[in-house]
Parts: structure tokens; sequence; C-alpha cells
């Protein structure tokens, strides 16, 4: 159940417009092609959720415009990526180092590799804290941490922060990794899969706290997940991505309600119901693409359970293109199809995978 007020962010100028950008890692046997023309923006105070399956390019996309992978094997290409009027591809390095981890901060799928075993908690994000500002001083920054520790709520936050990160569970691990993110006040946040190996309790918790940040600071958040019910707790908007490519591109209620691409489809018919029992739960059949031999026309055919072999999914790759009167977009040739095909998955499950949400 959606029980957030989406801000109203869409006569707001972007904050970060990406334009086709593309990635690939040289390999001494293949060329991969992570990521393939992917356009997209993001708002101030919005929340825009990347969701697909592993390897579908989610956390490369994202990465590439921060300059975060290792060139080489990594090549980005395309763009613009502006930021505030200036392009993070065409940013020299010191430019970058000075936005990353300041206007732009990054909350990593795993605290525990994310953060230097041998120093403390407290010591990291107080060196987050001056390396950005000089000005200030080793016990300002030491009162700011234990301030932000305490704001993300971790118990008892001054003992904690002299503490090692394998002093600190799971859970207080990412609310540590969250108080370091936000230390320098980011216009845009960016969480990659924060709730993963995460319990239940603790995921809703961690949830909440990325919308009380959002609140407090007014950051844009781009969330990367593959957790659909995330994505259902939190996002304003979804761009979901398949074989390097953004297949749809939708706002939080027309993704449950009315899907314009058969893998969304897929996605929400693979979702556990607490309403059902089913002994099985429908799957997508097959497997993505090797991402270095992606084949002609729609990459997603081979799996499709709308395309049935036609010559246009076979042989042409189709454009992100509008559908429908939701705002929605689709690449997909046949996207006018997709009630009938949602009706039909329905019946082969027995129940309605368009997910309603109020």
């Amino acid at each position: 159940m959606v029980t957030r007020t989406t801000p109203m962010t869409s006569e707001r100028e972007p904050l970060l417009s990406v334009t086709d950008l593309h990635v690939t890692f040289h390999g001494d046997e293949a060329t991969v092609h992570a990521v393939r023309g992917v356009t997209w923006d993001i708002r101030p105070g919005e929340v825009l959720g990347i969701v697909g399956e592993s390897g579908s390019g989610k956390s490369v996309s994202v990465s590439s415009i921060l300059g975060l992978l290792p060139s080489p094997p990594a090549v980005v290409t395309g763009g613009p990526v502006m930021f505030g009027g200036r392009d993070l591809l065409t940013m020299p390095e010191r430019e970058l180092r000075a936005i990353r981890g300041n206007e732009i901060a990054m909350i990593f799928q795993d605290p525990m590799t994310a953060f230097n075993p041998v120093q403390t908690i407290g010591r990291q994000i107080s060196e987050a804290i001056r390396v950005h500002d000089h000005s200030v001083s080793r016990s300002a920054a030491r009162s700011r941490s234990i301030e932000l520790l305490e704001l993300v709520g971790v118990p008892s936050p001054a003992d904690r922060y002299s503490q090692f990160p394998h002093e600190y569970s799971g859970g207080m691990r990412q609310r540590a990794m969250i108080a370091m993110a936000i230390a320098n006040q980011p216009r845009l946040l960016i969480a990659d899969e924060p709730t993963t190996a995460l319990d239940v309790t603790i995921q809703a918790q961690i949830l909440e706290l990325l919308e009380v940040v959002r609140e407090e600071t007014d950051a844009a958040t781009i969330l990367i997940t593959h957790d659909l019910g995330v994505i259902a707790e939190v996002a304003d908007r979804v761009l979901v991505m398949y074989a390097g490519k953004i297949v749809e591109s939708t706002g939080i209620l027309p993704l449950f309600q009315s899907p314009r691409h058969p893998y969304t489809l897929g996605l929400l018919g693979s979702l556990p119901r607490l309403d059902d029992r089913l002994e099985t739960l429908l799957s997508i059949p097959g497997q993505p693409p090797d991402m270095a031999y992606i084949p002609r026309g729609c990459a997603f055919a081979p799996r499709c359970s709308l395309s049935h072999g036609r010559v246009e999914c076979r042989q042409r790759e189709p454009d992100l293109m509008d559908c429908g009167d939701l705002g929605q977009r689709a690449a997909c040739h046949f996207s006018d199809e997709m009630d009938q095909e949602a009706d039909k998955v329905a019946a082969q499950v027995g129940r309605d995978v368009r997910v309603a949400k109020e």
C-alpha cells in the first residue's frame, strides 16, 4: 500500500539529465554492451526507482556517471550527463571528486565492504565531512558525526562513534552508511540495493529513514533495486531496465495498474502475494541475453509471450515510445495489446497480476 504523498516535482527543472548513455566493457575475447543508450532525468525532491534483473544495467549506468567504473575495461560514451549545468562525463577527475560525496552521495549495496574495516565508523564519517570542508575542525566533525548517527537511529551514538564496522550489525552498518552519505547535505542521493540482505523489519526501517532524509533535505533520490515491493513503497517514478536499455518509464501507480511492457508484466506476475495460495510462482521463461552477443531486434523477444516470433520483434529493436494516457513510455512494438496479455496471464495463474495500489 502506497501511503506517501508524491511531491510536485514535474514543474521543476531537472537536477540531473542523462542523455544517450552507453557503457561497454572491453575484454580479451568479447565486448560487453552493459548499457545501451539510456536517457532519463530526475528532479529535486523526486524518488526515481530503477528496477530490473541482475545484469540489466541498473548499477552500471549510475556508477558510470560518477566515474566509479575502472577504465579500462569500462568505456563510457554518449551523453551529456548534465548536473547543475556541468557535464559529468567531460568533467576533470579533480572536479568530479569534489562532487562525489558532497553534492552527489551514494549508499552502497554492501556497507561492510564500503567501510574501511580498520578505521572506526566515526572517523570515516568525520573524514567525509572534512575532506569537502577543510574549515571544519576535528572536534566539530566529531560532534556532527555523532549527530548524524543519532539522526539515522544508531543507539548510543557517542559510544558507537568509536566502534569499528565489524562491531555494528548489518542494519546499523546500513544506517551508518546513510549517515555518511548525507553528511554534506547532498542534492542527489543514490541508494544501490539499500535493503539487500536485511530482514523485513530492518528493510522497512531503512526505507522509512530514506523517506525522512528526503523530506528533510529535499534531495532527489535514485533507488536501484530488483524488488518491486520496495519500489511500491517509496518511488514516485520508475524506470524498468532490461538488457542495458530502458523498456518502460512510468509513474508508480501505472506501473502496477497498467504495465505497458511484457517484461514489466512478468516481473509483476512473479511477485508473491499474501492473498494467494499458489504452490509455485509465475516466472519469466528463459534467460537474459548474453550482453556480448545481443540478438537482433527486441532483446526480450525470445522470452516474450506477446512476441510469438513476429517479424517486427525479431528484426527491429523497438524505441521507447509514448503509450496510453497515463504518461507511460514503453519499448514494445505491441504495447497496445498489453491489457489482453495481462488478462491472459491472470487467467493462467488464477489472479490479477496488475496489482492495484491506492
